[in-house]
């Protein structure tokens, strides 16, 4: 039923691997180092390392990991260490199933769920460009309110300047009042003092004249009177 060359393949003697592995040892580690693949994260199969193959290549050849896989599920199979009931050949049927879905229905589910991302990926995008476009509208009418608000600043500024404008004006004129009411008063002061002066001195005058006038009699009168005369035909013959 099974081939005796694979059960063979797989009962031989772990100590004879081991024999083996130590015998090589020296080249085997230099082969290793030599062969070994320049990106030690590559994998075979999808899960096996690349190490591995490597390994089992310098040690049993390049058939050596296949004889050796098929050999184990030989044994597994033939010694009923994995019974193949029921529930096994579902599970074939399932994965062979998953795998045509995969394969007729992946590339179609891939494309559409690759425009969804890129749809979704777009609204977020825009989303995001949006919220940007927002927050920069927003920042630059918070720099024009602050700008606005400085020139509110300097209006006030402005405005109290114009009231200290306002207030010197005002005090200007106040003083200026001021000075031309003390001047008016002072010229009344001085022109009171004026007339009570000219009224004294007419009152002098007209007192010394009515004094002396008083005091003139007749007699003296007439010979003040002629003496005038006597001085004037004087004065005229003088001039002939």
């Amino acid at each position: 039923m099974l081939s005796r060359t694979a059960l063979l393949s797989v009962q031989r003697p772990l100590g004879v691997l081991a024999m083996r592995s130590a015998s090589a040892a020296g080249s085997g580690d230099q082969v290793a180092r030599r062969e070994r693949p320049e990106h030690p994260g590559k994998v075979r199969l999808g899960f096996i390392p690349e190490e591995w193959f490597q390994f089992f290549y310098n040690k049993t050849g390049v058939t050596g990991p296949y004889t050796f896989g098929v050999g184990l599920l030989t044994y597994l199979c033939s010694k009923e260490i994995y019974v193949m009931e029921h529930e096994y050949y579902s599970g074939l049927s399932l994965a062979i199933m998953a795998i045509v879905a995969v394969k007729k229905l992946g590339p179609t589910v891939a494309a559409w769920t690759d425009k969804e991302i890129d749809r979704i990926e777009n609204e977020w995008k825009s989303g995001r460009e949006e919220e940007l476009q927002n927050l920069a509208e927003a920042i630059e009418a918070e720099k024009k309110e602050q700008w606005r608000a400085e020139g509110a600043l300097l209006l006030m500024d402005a405005k109290k300047e114009n009231i200290a404008l306002q207030l010197e004006a005002a005090f200007r004129e106040r003083a200026m009042n001021v000075y031309t009411e003390v001047k008016r008063r002072l010229d009344y002061q001085v022109e009171c003092r004026h007339i009570e002066r000219r009224i004294n001195q007419k009152h002098m005058v007209n007192w010394i004249v009515n004094n002396v006038l008083g005091s003139i009699t007749p007699q003296q009168e007439k010979e003040t009177l002629d003496k005038c005369i006597a001085d004037l035909s004087a004065l005229a013959v003088r001039a002939k």
